[in-house]
């Protein structure tokens, strides 16, 4: 017997958006139910069987994505959310990963694109129960449970503060993490974003090749940074 489909809330008032994400995620095995407004997908979202990852604009007509994110967060759902809208808005992407969304994609979209971030929310979640103790990408590898980061087959020295910052991106590697988050989990709270844009240079420039193009620590302009998912 083969798996059931992936299940994807799609939850978005452009009929044009539903109609191409439909077509684009069932050509790719998923199971695409819709909502065009809040209020539908409340509906949707409390059938069953439940969906296993909901696309969600913010822009509806009838109740802010905003707010359906903070009823689902605090209801304790923890089902990945990819924000979909054309908001690019520095605050409203912002205020959105903080009320737990798994990452954004802005319109106009790349399929190709959307599906990765897609996949790796998935996977995240999967994974967020399961933390792996040595975590790989291409030459970098680093070692959750020893605390010891390697770049090929050399050791690489860390502050206490630049392997924080590593640990909380690699344990959501694929996510867009924002400075208000790093912030809170390295120091709990009380830093400045200018100070933290420091260490992530200084972090760079013993695990990039390349500081000023990064390989691994992503910049998301306006927002924070995201540690590339492996492949």
């Amino acid at each position: 017997m083969s798996a059931p489909a992936i299940r994807v809330l799609v939850v978005d008032d452009e009929p044009p958006i539903r109609k191409l994400l439909r077509t684009g995620l069932g050509t790719q095995g998923f199971e695409v139910i819709e909502a065009q407004n809040g209020a539908e997908a409340r509906v949707m979202r409390a059938r069953k069987p439940a969906p296993d990852l909901i696309i969600l604009d913010l822009g509806l007509p009838d109740i802010a994505g905003q707010d359906l994110l903070r009823e689902w967060r605090a209801a304790g759902d923890l089902t990945p959310v990819v924000i979909l809208s054309s908001r690019i808005d520095e605050p409203g992407i912002v205020e959105a990963l903080e009320l737990g969304a798994d990452d954004y994609v802005t319109k106009p979209f790349g399929a190709a694109e959307l599906m990765a971030r897609l996949r790796v929310a998935l996977r995240h979640r999967l994974q967020s129960r399961g933390e792996r103790a040595i975590f790989t990408l291409d030459d970098l590898s680093v070692d959750l449970v020893r605390r010891v980061v390697r770049l090929g087959d050399r050791d690489v020295k860390l502050t206490p503060r630049e392997y924080e910052i590593l640990r909380v991106l690699v344990q959501n590697a694929g996510r867009a993490l924002t400075h208000e988050y790093l912030i809170r989990e390295v120091w709990g709270g009380s830093f400045e974003v200018q100070n933290l844009r420091v260490h992530v240079a200084q972090l760079r420039q013993k695990i990039e090749a390349e500081p000023e193009r990064p390989r691994f620590i992503l910049t998301e302009t306006g927002v924070g940074y995201r540690l590339r998912a492996p492949d």
